[in-house]
């Protein structure tokens, strides 16, 4: 059914983008708790070493993730651009090359990652006592991500027909499954580690077929014939070309978190946990940016379809006052309840210290976070490519050399690790409004 979409090229900015991003939010915002429950259930029942290799794998993860989402996300750009110009037949040929595009990407990153995990974590100097239970849970990711890929290509491609409720129903189930099998596999069979990869591999595929499913049944745009199988070129190009540069941000992103991590894990298991539970605690808190972004980025590509460049500045200008608002209300939050929320992971004293002062650090820098996000979705939204590949090289030039330097002042030490983070942040937001600017310029009298 066509009513399952959401048209964003009429009507009120900031109502279709809350619309379209509240879904989202509360979908990742259960992804996240479910992120959280992973962590929890891992450093109470078994133990903060198992906290600490559960959180080395996140740089290296994320780097095989995002090459591999990346191309899933320039197909997307693509679905919401046709979506947009209103072609029927296209919209459904993007469906079907971005699936080409997510299955072999992810089985190719997937063997990869398997393959480099041990020199990955070694290159990162990972504590000896935590190296097998990272390599054993990061060899499960690596197995996991064709799985996964199965729901990152439904959900996006049903968010690009701006329907963001569907995906949110199958995850949140995904959510209450992914406990569930915690609980079972760590708590009741003693699998440690490789039980919690598991749990989180099974809860992911069984959303993304059951998306899959509803939407093969219920959304009119996924109802295709044969002539809808055959690849396109022009397409699988242009999600490429699109992608990849996304796919380069991404990973460039995520090597540069691996340099940050090696110098995280110089300060031993306690420092690695600490700064493990706060990567939980604020991949939770920024929710309510990346979903705007996301929102902002389909909003963008169905008005760039409909060549409509004054809405997309207009939904621009509103994203960045919603972000800056919740910015301000977040910073006293963290001020103040940074030691009872780490003392959700772990127990111990020495790391429950280093991570509230962590969170009271990062949390002057979130309204340059909110300005990196909605920059993102804006310029991706409207096929920036090029933006995608700087913002990258901006970001690791900042992970790498930041977190040497200010560690290695005696007055800030390894506090240097967050407040690099937070530079980072500001040195990109700035970089990214510059770029926004340059691009608004060039199109100052269209729509």
């Amino acid at each position: 059914m066509k009513s399952k979409t959401l048209n964003m090229t009429e009507g009120s900015p900031v109502r279709l983008l809350i619309i379209f991003a509240i879904p989202m939010l509360i979908g990742n915002v259960f992804q996240q708790m479910y992120n959280l429950v992973d962590s929890m259930i891992v450093g109470r029942y078994i133990g903060a070493d198992a906290l600490a290799a559960v959180g080395a794998t996140n740089s290296v993860s994320f780097l095989f993730f995002a090459l591999c989402n990346g191309i899933g996300s320039g197909a997307g750009i693509i679905t919401a651009q046709q979506f947009g110009a209103g072609n029927e037949d296209n919209v459904k040929k993007s469906i079907v090359n971005a699936a080409y595009i997510m299955l072999v990407g992810s089985v190719a990153m997937g063997i990869v990652a398997y393959l480099a995990t041990g020199v990955a974590l070694r290159g990162m100097a990972t504590p000896e006592e935590i190296m097998a239970d990272a390599v054993v849970y990061m060899h499960m990711q690596c197995l996991g991500l064709p799985l996964i890929a199965v729901y990152n290509h439904a959900s996006s491609m049903l968010r690009a027909l701006g329907d963001s409720k569907t995906p949110l129903y199958f995850l949140i189930f995904s959510c209450f499954l992914n406990v569930g099998l915690d609980l079972l596999f760590v708590c009741v069979f003693g699998m440690g580690v490789f039980g919690a990869a598991v749990a989180t591999m099974i809860a992911q595929f069984i959303a993304g077929v059951g998306c899959l499913l509803y939407a093969l049944k219920y959304n009119s745009y996924f109802r295709l014939e044969k002539k809808h199988f055959s690849p396109d070129k022009q397409m699988i190009w242009g999600s490429v070309r699109l992608g990849v540069p996304l796919s380069l941000q991404f990973s460039m992103i995520a090597i540069s978190c691996m340099a940050l991590q090696r110098v995280v894990n110089g300060y031993g298991a306690a420092v690695v946990a600490a700064f493990t539970a706060t990567g939980r605690v604020e991949q939770l808190l920024h929710q309510p940016y990346g979903t705007l972004c996301a929102a902002l980025s389909t909003y963008s590509g169905q008005n760039l379809g409909a060549k409509n460049m004054a809405r997309i500045k207009l939904g621009f200008r509103k994203s960045m006052m919603m972000m800056t608002v919740f910015s301000l209300i977040m910073l006293p939050l963290m001020q103040f309840f940074g030691e009872p929320i780490i003392q959700l992971f772990v127990n111990d004293p020495e790391v429950i210290g280093y991570g509230a002062m962590a969170m009271k650090i990062t949390s002057w820098f979130y309204v340059f976070l909110g300005m990196i996000y909605m920059t993102r979705g804006v310029l991706n939204g409207v096929g920036d490519a090029l933006f995608a590949l700087q913002n990258g090289i901006v970001e690791v030039i900042g992970r790498i050399t930041i977190p040497v330097g200010l560690c290695m002042v005696p007055a800030i030490g390894v506090w240097g690790i967050w407040w690099a983070t937070g530079v980072t942040w500001m040195i990109s937001a700035l970089f990214c409004v510059l770029r926004y600017f340059s691009w608004k310029k060039k199109h100052v009298f269209e729509g």
